[in-house]
């Protein structure tokens, strides 16, 4: 299942993408189901697409997969043309660009994935960065009210995060993937944020994909709708609340896990908010307990 958004040549291509993660072997376990099958998509310059569903879905595997953290057949994911993976120049020449998880580095005598909480300045961490605009660099600190005299051991996770996302962004991108990036964000800086995005998008044509758990504020940002949900569970106030949760219901298809249930305009997706809740019926959703 799939949908073309856009009109424009294309610049993520997904045709039938079918995923298992591999075991020590390299290979997916014998009777392993696989985590995501059957999956298309297209998006073009300029779309904003929020990508949702539940834990476990497959979200972040697919931004993976689109950021050429994850091996797959050349032919089922296509970015600006070219394999994520196989073509290594799309990442290091900022073209694409991937932000998501916890800012982390590996620590002898300490593990993996420590948190980077170094006595360093956010200065020294921002202006590192080679071969940046200092325009669009002082956009961004303004943008993310970055105290250049923060020091990364001193500070909150939310200013740490401020820092990652600037640092994230200095380079122009075609092609941005954010997974949850802005949970630790407090309400002013993640609306600040996501109308530098769309700014991004519609004056330069970059293509962005969204992965979040938090609708507020997002009723009118996005321009396309993906979604993985297998069940949804909420109470009625979150519908009333939630104009895009509220829509959203209505165009669940539930199929299995990492299946493509929806994607399409945002446009047509808000048309189902006229609908009336009380001539429609999804099976397998809970809410009655919650009423």
């Amino acid at each position: 299942m799939g949908v073309v958004c856009g009109n424009s040549e294309p610049t993520i291509e997904i045709k039938d993408l079918k995923f298992t993660y591999p075991g020590i072997d390299g290979h997916p376990p014998p009777g392993s189901a696989p985590l995501i099958q059957d999956f298309s998509l297209s998006l073009s310059s300029g779309d904003r697409c929020l990508l949702v569903g539940s834990n476990g879905a497959g979200k972040t595997t697919i931004l993976k997969i689109l950021g050429g953290k994850h091996m797959v057949e050349p032919g089922m994911v296509r970015v600006l043309g070219r394999s994520a993976f196989h073509d290594t120049n799309l990442t290091s020449s900022g073209d694409l660009c991937y932000l998501g998880g916890e800012w982390r580095r590996d620590v002898a005598f300490a593990g993996y994935e420590v948190a980077i909480q170094m006595d360093v300045s956010a200065e020294k961490m921002i202006f590192g960065v080679a071969g940046t605009d200092p325009e669009r660099r002082a956009e961004l600190i303004k943008v993310l009210d970055i105290d250049l005299s923060w020091r990364l051991h001193k500070v909150s996770d939310g200013q740490r995060r401020r820092v990652q996302i600037c640092m994230g962004l200095l380079k122009p991108f075609k092609v941005l993937l954010l997974d949850e990036i802005t949970v630790d964000l407090d309400v002013l800086a993640r609306a600040d944020l996501l109308k530098f995005l769309r700014k991004e998008c519609e004056e330069r044509g970059a293509t962005i994909i969204y992965a979040t758990h938090i609708f507020d504020g997002l009723e009118d940002w996005p321009t396309n709708i993906v979604c993985l949900n297998p069940i949804l569970n909420c109470s009625m106030s979150n519908f009333n609340h939630n104009p895009l949760l509220y829509s959203m219901f209505f165009y669940q298809v539930y199929v299995a896990h990492g299946k493509l249930q929806l994607a399409m305009p945002i446009d047509k997706v808000k048309e189902t908010s006229k609908l009336s809740l009380m001539v429609c019926s999804v099976p397998n959703l809970d809410i009655g307990s919650s009423l």
